[in-house]
Order: C-alpha cells, then structure tokens, then sequence
C-alpha cells in the first residue's frame, strides 16, 4: 500500500520548515498522481497530470481537481471544494472516471463553506486534510515539509500564514520526475495581482509578507500560481509575473504594511457562518475529533 512520506523539502535559509512526522492515527495513505495540460515542451518526458479549475461565483472561489489517470485507480484530489459546488464537482469525477481520495483545504476559509464534509457524506472513504495549524477538524493534518504523495507525484506542503494563522500552499515537486512547470495552490496568502485581506483570523500583513517572499517566490520564477479566488477574471499567473506586477507584494515590506492597513474592507458577509462551519469541515453537527 502507497504511503504518505514525510521528507524535509527545503534548504534556504527561508525555508528551514521543521517537520513532525504523522501519527499513526493521522498517516496518509495515498494512490498515485499524473497528466496536466499546462506542462511545457521542454518537460515532454514529465508525468501528466490531470488538472481542473472550477469556478463558484457566489464567492469568487476557485476549486481545482487534479488526478492520476495512468494509475490503475486514477486516484483524485480536490482542492478548496465549495458546499455549493459539491455535485458538480462529484460529477466531473465520475465523468473522468476518477477515484477521489482526497478533499484538501488551504486555510479555514471566510467567504464561503468547504465542500470537505459535504462530500465526505456522498463519498465516505474520501479523507479530509487541512493544516495542523488552523485547528480545524479534519482526518488528517499537514505541516510545513510534508508530503502529499500520489505515487511517484507529490504536493509539498508550506506554511504561508498571514492571511490566517493556519494558511498553507501546496506546491507540486521539484525533480525530473515530477510534472513542469511547477504549479502552486495558494489559497489566499497570493491573489493574482492581489492578496488575502490580514484584519481578522489572526492575521498580520508582516507575516504574509514574509510567508510569499520567502515560501512561493522563491519558486522557479514560471511556476504557476493558481489562487483560490479571483474577482477581475484572472485564471493563473507565474511567480515571476507576481513578483514585477503584483500592486502590493511587489514593493518593499514597510510599504505593504502600509497598504494593508488602509485597505478599509467590509466585514465579510458569510464570515459568521462560514468559519464556525469550516472549523468542523463544513458540517457544523459534527462532533468527533475527525470530520
């Protein structure tokens, strides 16, 4: 049986993430990953990965499916899966003729209500994951390091938090056996041209600053972006288009302490449903220590 490996992943001095290994109650046990559309021609001979975006407009929220399909299972993933969007999202999956395994979330979300429970009623052997450090529920949890592994195909966890206390990003691997260009799920630490908001969940726009500067840009500079919002119709950009023309993580820290705190938001209007709903996967009658 495929296990979940955890493996150190960085060695700038940015990057020295510690890692805890899994408890036994909390190992993953993974099916593989493989064929992306987006892979350049100069990785022909890279793994494929099957990859979706999904789109629920209430929220501005995207969703994306990645798969396996050259594993006997085509084991899939979903991450950051809205309530909403639930049936359509099972839907595709039973179109591609995927298994999925895995509903995964960035951070605990404010604007809208995971999908996670939701779909693990539908599908039960799915299994929930979300950051050690957001204090969610969910089967399993991940730490900075960590490894997501789908066969020989992984996602490696980094802890990106100021948006939240719990923010991560997951970030395909590095190597000659891995899809490329390298394509990385921010959730909302990085926007396309933008950022999360950092006034409430604990957040704070010194650490945000210092999560992207030192845990996404220092990904080769055509590694794909993919939030987990948008609201001007943006579907992907590079770490290198972010780091000259992102208006705000651009400039120098001081400056985009500056910029946050004078952002003048209104209170997200799903928030007091949303969070006390994504601290339990979604399904606020859940009661055990898993979801």
């Amino acid at each position: 049986m495929l296990r979940f490996r955890c493996n150190q992943l960085f060695t700038s001095p940015f990057e020295a993430l510690f890692i805890q290994s899994f408890k036994p109650h909390t190992s993953l046990r993974c099916a593989q990953m493989g064929s992306y559309s987006t892979t350049s021609s100069s990785a022909q001979n890279s793994p494929k990965l099957v990859f979706r975006q999904l789109f629920e407009k209430e929220s501005s929220t995207y969703t994306y499916l990645l798969a396996d399909p050259s594993h006997p299972q085509k084991p899939a993933l979903l991450i950051d899966p809205v309530d909403k969007t639930v049936d359509r999202d099972l839907a595709l999956v039973k179109e591609l003729d995927l298994k999925l395994i895995y509903a995964i979330n960035t951070h605990v979300h404010a604007d809208h209500v995971t999908g996670s429970g939701l779909i693990k009623t539908k599908f039960p052997g799915v299994k929930s994951i979300i950051s050690k450090a957001s204090n969610a529920k969910a089967d399993l949890f991940v730490e900075p390091g960590d490894k997501i592994y789908f066969g020989d195909i992984f996602l490696e966890v980094r802890a990106t938090p100021g948006h939240t206390l719990g923010c991560v990003t997951y970030v395909t691997g590095d190597g000659p056996n891995q899809p490329q260009p390298r394509m990385a799920f921010t959730g909302d630490a990085l926007l396309i041209r933008g950022c999360g908001r950092t006034d409430f969940q604990g957040g704070s726009s010194d650490k945000l600053y210092d999560s992207v500067h030192s845990q996404i840009f220092t990904l080769p500079k055509d590694t794909l972006l993919y939030p987990a919002h948008d609201y001007k119709g943006f579907t992907v950009s590079t770490v290198g288009e972010e780091m000259l023309y992102n208006p705000r993580l651009s400039k120098d820290k001081e400056t985009f302490k500056n910029i946050m705190q004078n952002l003048n938001l209104s209170y997200p209007k799903m928030m007091d449903v949303a969070v006390p709903a994504n601290m339990v996967c979604g399904l606020q009658e859940t009661k055990s220590e898993a979801c």
